[in-house]
């Protein structure tokens, strides 16, 4: 898969293609839908399927501080795209300039002189140009005057049953940040996963029998609520179960806020400096001060039972 950075970094020469724009971040199981239907027609066409995404996210532009808590990063994205079939991404830098574009000039910049796109998928709540003035029917109607076609997919709704709302990422942010992993898992199609660099903390855990990796999370990552989880940590290729703590660790007073994970039956790890994942797949229970030292541990031993029965339980694909 092509992965371009800016217009400029399109090859010259590049033909009609199958486009869909949008953040796409978590590529959710509504983002599968819409980019499933655009690679579907890609190739149907016998052409090119191209996700165009932006960073930084709009919002931090038009409404500086507001940037949302981020499901994953451009990298992971697409890496899930390019699971889906995506020939291309690219990842427009999104700045004060290009937010001004009104919606006909969007189009004509992006998808007729670069993209040259023959179709475009979207979902219904898809809106683009200065302000978000640009909406799926002027997308369509520019079409008409720029030769391409515009399908219209519906999102997926979660838990129709009781009412439902469409899937989003907003929908999965909220989940993760109240310790709703299950509920995120199912939106997502996949467990929620946090990445960073393994740095040194303060060692407790090693001194207690419990040597976990001190992960440095990525800017604005989109953290679970305070707790003890059961996971996976991704090392190089191999996942290993684990039982992974979120909070400030009460029982020291902690005040920095952190995401450690402990590798399940594994010893000798070493882990320092090095990039790992952690997926959430299921939530044990709340952070806690524990009355002693002993009584912590003894929790411990039994977060670390559970975590290995959910997760033997589970089936992380």
């Amino acid at each position: 898969m092509q992965r371009w950075r800016g217009l400029e970094d399109i090859p010259e020469g590049w033909g009609r293609s199958v486009v869909t724009i949008g953040s796409y971040d978590g590529v959710h199981r509504g983002h599968q839908l819409i980019i499933g239907r655009a690679v579907a027609r890609a190739r149907e066409l016998g052409i090119p399927a191209v996700v165009v995404t932006f960073d930084p996210h709009p919002s931090e532009v038009v409404r500086p501080g507001t940037h949302p808590p981020l499901l994953a990063p451009h990298h992971r994205r697409a890496e899930l795209m390019a699971e889906l079939g995506v020939d291309a991404v690219l990842i427009l830098p999104f700045t004060k300039e290009f937010s001004q574009l009104a919606p006909a000039d969007f189009v004509v910049k992006v998808l007729v002189d670069k993209l040259h796109a023959q179709v475009v998928v979207e979902g219904p709540n898809f809106r683009f140009g200065h302000k978000a003035k640009g909406t799926v029917e002027s997308l369509a109607e520019l079409g008409r005057t720029y030769d391409y076609t515009v399908e219209v997919i519906d999102l997926f709704e979660r838990g129709t049953a009781g009412g439902g709302e469409p899937f989003s990422s907003t929908l999965v942010r909220r989940l993760v940040a109240e310790g709703d992993v299950a509920g995120a898992r199912e939106v997502l199609g996949r467990p929620h996963r946090v990445e960073g660099v393994v740095v040194r903390g303060a060692q407790r855990g090693r001194e207690m029998g419990f040597p976990t990796a001190n992960v440095e999370t990525l800017p604005h990552t989109a953290i679970p609520a305070d707790g003890v989880y059961a996971g996976l940590l991704h090392v190089e290729g191999e996942a290993m179960p684990a039982a992974i703590s979120v909070g400030t660790n009460p029982q020291f007073d902690g005040k920095l806020r952190t995401v450690e994970a402990y590798a399940i039956d594994r010893v000798g790890l070493d882990l320092y400096g090095l990039h790992v994942a952690v997926d959430f797949l299921a939530y044990i229970r709340g952070q806690e001060k524990f009355a002693t030292l002993d009584a912590l541990l003894e929790r411990m031993a039994v977060d670390v039972k559970q975590a290995r029965g959910l997760i033997a339980e589970a089936d992380p694909a």
